[in-house]
């Protein structure tokens, strides 16, 4: 970077950064930027920033940005005996690049998507109660499975519908990632695990679907219920999924 422009830089990155946390799903109200202290300042950097995210004991930090000056390429070039100079054609000027070095980690980044998705709500029952549900919000692209299929039961009729419906949306090119066939247990037990594990859509395979080749689809947030016919889920899964 430009000794002169690495200020609007550095604004810029640490945008783009913030941007990308929230665009996976990541709450800004649980994001900050913090500049280091005088006194916490690494020997070579001019100024150092860091993104910190809100965790439930305290704020953390999840990525560093340094600007390191001209430190590294001087350093470098002393030691080497070659220049690492650029020649600027526009401002007809050479000047040594300043490098600024962001710096995160997987892990940290994973943790706080899993922490902003954790959720516990009251849900309502068939028998006209409620219960506490819990739900992993994860944003789409991240869920680790995408889509779940349920046969209402393992009726002997049901299975082999189950089973092609399965297929179709795991081959699919609207569903880039994990499908999962579930049977085991009532639906009601299959909503909530899917719901756990953070899938965003379930589709369920009933007695009506060997009438009418229609499927039900659950959304995971809201909880609503669409029938979609079978010859329309590729263009559906598309739509729901592209956020």
């Amino acid at each position: 970077v430009a000794p002169g422009t690495v200020e609007d830089f550095l604004e810029q990155l640490m945008q783009d950064c913030l941007a990308w946390y929230t665009d996976w799903g990541g709450r800004m109200d649980r994001l900050r930027v913090r500049p280091h202290d005088a006194d916490e300042l690494s020997h070579y950097a001019k100024a150092t920033y860091d993104i910190e995210y809100l965790f439930p004991w305290g704020w953390g930090e999840i990525q560093g940005i340094a600007n390191r000056t001209d430190f590294d390429l001087k350093a470098h070039s002393e030691r080497s005996g070659h220049g690492l100079t650029y020649f600027d054609q526009p401002s007809n000027s050479r000047f040594t690049p300043y490098v600024v070095e962001p710096s995160a980690g997987v892990d940290r980044a994973a943790m706080t998507f899993l922490v902003d998705a954790y959720t516990e709500e009251e849900a309502p029952t068939a028998r006209g109660g409620t219960q506490k549900r819990v739900v992993m919000k994860l944003h789409p692209a991240i869920a680790p499975v995408k889509v779940a299929i349920l046969p209402l039961s393992r009726n002997e009729r049901l299975v082999p519908l189950g089973r092609e419906v399965y297929d179709t949306v795991r081959r699919s090119g609207a569903v880039e990632g994990f499908v999962q066939y579930d049977d085991a247990q009532s639906i009601g037990r299959r909503y909530r695990r899917q719901d756990e594990i953070g899938t965003p859509l379930c589709i369920t395979v009933d007695f009506d679907s060997l009438d009418d080749n229609a499927v039900t689809i659950r959304d995971r947030d809201t909880m609503e219920q669409a029938r979609i016919p079978i010859a329309s889920l590729d263009a559906e899964l598309g739509a729901r999924l592209r956020v």
